[in-house]
């Protein structure tokens, strides 16, 4: 939980992987285990999936739409993934980070490198990695979402996407889920440590010097 005597800015955490590699699994389990931790929400173009929700998954525009928004600056970040677009909302995220929320991002290299373009101070940048391209390949048709093409095609892109490793501050390789968890968790403890996000460390330590 946040800390009650020294204010803190919150963080960006942008978790990136290819298609498969368990990102999805781990930002549900980080939302859950993290009461300081909210999921970005972002818009696309992409059709609704089965069980997926409105403004809880995604925000679901046409294309028309979201070249408008790209126009007004309305995004924070935004990437054209497998022919559909993706873009984060600006205001939300802005108005949550300082309120002290960490605000949690599940996407793609692009729109990790948009965001370190805009919000460097606020970004970590964590990247997922399969064990291997067989148990890649293997999660991609564990979930029967995709047809055979989809899952070729992902797997086609899943070493252009893997070389972008070494942009992001943490690369975890996902053997064990429960593992990549505990890690992940690690890595939010110590970042939310981070002398400058502590943004009343220094009044605080004003007022012990002049307590004593």
């Amino acid at each position: 939980m946040q800390n009650d005597i020294i204010q803190r800015r919150g963080l960006m955490l942008a978790v990136s992987s290819p298609s498969g590699a368990g990102k999805t699994t781990l930002a549900r389990a980080l939302l859950k285990a993290e009461p300081d931790l909210r999921m970005s929400v972002s818009a696309t173009t992409r059709p609704k999936r089965p069980g997926e929700t409105e403004g809880q998954d995604y925000f679901f525009v046409d294309r028309e739409e979201f070249g408008i928004r790209i126009n007004q600056g309305y995004f924070l970040e935004h990437a054209k993934v497998f022919d559909h677009h993706y873009g984060t909302p600006r205001g939300p995220v802005e108005a949550a980070l300082a309120a002290g929320q960490d605000m949690l991002f599940d996407i793609d290299w692009q729109g990790t490198q948009q965001i370190q373009e805009n919000a460097r101070d606020d970004l970590v940048r964590l990247f997922i990695l399969p064990p291997s391209t067989m148990e890649l390949e293997k999660r991609l048709r564990a979930r029967a979402q995709d047809s055979d093409e989809v899952v070729a095609r992902r797997m086609s892109e899943a070493s252009a996407e893997m070389s972008h490793w070494q942009e992001y501050d943490y690369v975890i390789v996902n053997q064990s889920i429960e593992t990549t968890i505990q890690q992940a968790r690690a890595i939010l403890a110590a970042e939310r440590l981070k002398r400058t996000r502590q943004m009343g460390l220094g009044e605080f330590v004003k007022t012990l010097r002049d307590q004593s």
